[in-house]
């Protein structure tokens, strides 16, 4: 993984300080609530429901088990004892003191992370495939390109005030793990006729209040113009995205305004005056990017006869290690290892949390056997990505001993969900309460492995956090008259097939969420045919069909 230079340290040693400054002069009535607003954002604090949040940056949801001990620390030391990940890999503490902040950041600093560009209107964390470098259907390894963006965009001048957030993903397989159609720009690395290996270029994706996938504006970017093209974009946005509308500011707004051909003309236009400039990459600077991701050290011996005896011994003798291996392990490009995954979604617990406690014992595992190395991933779970599979049965017996082994990765209890009212300022109804709703109804593991793969995503607003709009099953929480009420859509995908679930009906209230999925189900395992998932059932049925057969089964 990328290691900090002495630039890259003093920038951030030095904000830290500069952020300290700052909170001293708000606490002590020298700036005024209105200036010190926009500085904390500029450092990943929010005021939220209960108390500030700080929201630390996970670049490209890279961990080491040093950074994921410091931040058990943190959530120690300053915070109620855990920490909660989200879709951009990043990782939020909801309960710090203000006053103590800063020393968090400086804690922070220690270990190479920040809380910069986490909110306000800039550039947001890049993010890619969870398993990139280590998948087998992976063109090439994305995350040099996710360290090249980071490097470009971390605190670039000219996109600090953008009109909006703006988010951009990369991916290098042919399967999009990465959710890259719904970002402001996603990059799909590509092999074009001559076997040279390049970008896509998507533009104007996005969920929240207006939904739309992104548009291909570009079939094939040579790698040296990356920085060059990426910054064409950002600055037609910066000079024609709407500023007089919140709602109407992100780039995705503009792209449907002006049309994608349009917009690609401004791009291309733009692009000719610094397409050969100063931020061309050299081939020199991409072989230095690549030199961080270098391939470990793999243990020649991890596929030998006796390694796999000891795996099928034990997957044989313990069901239990079986579920897990089947659901929570994936195929490696080395023989011997596998990929596995971390389920932060504990039965009655809120997903994507972690303990102090459970991080300790994450990096204690990633040192053992997986390179010291942990990632963060957009349905907010955790991947040990190089496990030898003779090491499958101790790394699975030591995950269940924290409560971190429950064997439900891709099923309907592996939710993406936001915080929902319980902490966030900006919810209109509950979401945890949901998901527990939702554990306590489907909690026969048998019946969720026979339902095949199923993505349930719950949002508590229509800012669509938890990305609702691309599930499966899509749950929005709303508020009618001080009751939380739950609209729920179907159909929706966010990898290469991505699109917008489609509004099943009326929303229905707290009391009969798990009671509408079940009927869900029902018509679903009742209309597919084999090997059918549940997307082609539903679009195969159509969104009206389906509708009346739900609402049927309730008589």
């Amino acid at each position: 993984m990328y290691q900090y230079n002495q630039i890259d340290q003093t920038l951030v040693d030095e904000r830290v300080e500069q952020f300290r400054d700052q909170t001293r002069r708000f606490l002590n009535g020298e700036l005024p609530e209105d200036e010190f607003s926009a500085l904390r954002l500029m450092n990943g604090l929010y005021i939220q429901r209960q108390a500030p949040m700080l929201r630390v940056a996970v670049p490209y949801g890279l961990l080491s088990s040093t950074q994921m001990r410091k931040l058990a620390h943190v959530a120690r030391t300053y915070d109620r004892g855990y920490g909660h990940f989200t879709t951009r890999t990043n990782i939020q503490f909801n309960w710090p003191e203000l006053a103590a902040v800063p020393d968090i950041l400086a804690e922070l600093a220690q270990v190479q992370m920040h809380a910069i560009q986490t909110s306000g209107n800039c550039i947001r964390n890049t993010t890619t495939d969870p398993y990139a470098g280590v998948a087998e259907n992976e063109l090439e390894d994305p995350r040099p390109y996710c360290e090249i963006i980071r490097q470009w965009s971390t605190l670039h001048p000219e996109f600090a005030y953008l009109p909006r957030k703006f988010k951009i993903a990369v991916t290098g397989a042919t399967e999009d793990r990465a959710a890259s159609q719904v970002h402001d720009i996603g990059l799909q690395m590509v092999q074009n006729a001559d076997g040279e290996i390049g970008f896509e270029v998507l533009v104007g994706g996005g969920l929240g209040r207006t939904p739309i996938i992104g548009k291909s504006i570009r079939k094939f970017l040579p790698k040296q113009h990356l920085l060059s093209y990426l910054d064409a974009i950002l600055r037609v946005y910066n000079l024609k995205g709407r500023r007089d509308n919140k709602y109407k500011a992100r780039i995705k707004i503009l792209v449907e305004a002006l049309g994608p051909d349009e917009f690609r003309r401004l791009v291309e236009e733009e692009w000719a005056h610094i397409r050969d400039g100063e931020l061309t990459l050299t081939d020199a600077e991409i072989a230095r990017a690549k030199s961080f991701f270098t391939l470990p050290d793999y243990d020649v011996n991890a596929a030998s006869a006796d390694a796999h005896a000891s795996l099928s011994d034990s997957l044989a003798t313990d069901i239990e290690f079986n579920a897990w291996y089947r659901h929570n392990t994936l195929a490696h490009r080395v023989d011997g290892y596998r990929i596995a995954i971390v389920s932060l979604k504990p039965y009655l617990e809120a997903p994507g949390d972690i303990t102090d406690s459970q991080m300790d014992a994450v990096a204690d595992l990633a040192d053992r056997y997986s390179f010291g190395e942990t990632r963060a991933t957009h349905h907010q779970n955790l991947v040990l990505t190089d496990v030898r599979e003779g090491d499958l049965y101790a790394v699975w017996q030591a995950l269940a001993a924290n409560n971190l082994a429950r064997s439900n990765i891709g099923t309907l209890t592996d939710m993406i969900v936001c915080p929902g009212f319980d902490f966030c300022s900006l919810a209109n109804a509950r979401t945890l309460n949901i998901s527990d709703q939702i554990n306590e109804h489907f909690d026969d593991m048998d019946h969720l492995y026979d339902l095949g793969e199923i993505r349930l995503n719950m949002s508590g607003c229509i800012n669509a956090c938890a990305h609702h709009h691309v599930a499966d099953i899509g749950i929005l929480g709303v508020d009618k008259k001080g009751e939380d009420w739950y609209q729920i859509s179907l159909g929706g995908s966010s990898k290469e097939d991505a699109r917008l679930g489609k509004i099943l009906g009326r929303s229905v209230p707290a009391s009969d969420v798990a009671l509408t999925v079940e009927k869900i189900l029902a018509v679903y395992v009742d209309q597919r045919r084999e090997n059918e998932s549940f997307a082609q059932v539903v679009l195969r049925v159509g969104i009206k069909p389906f509708k009346e057969r739900v609402y049927a089964t309730a008589h």
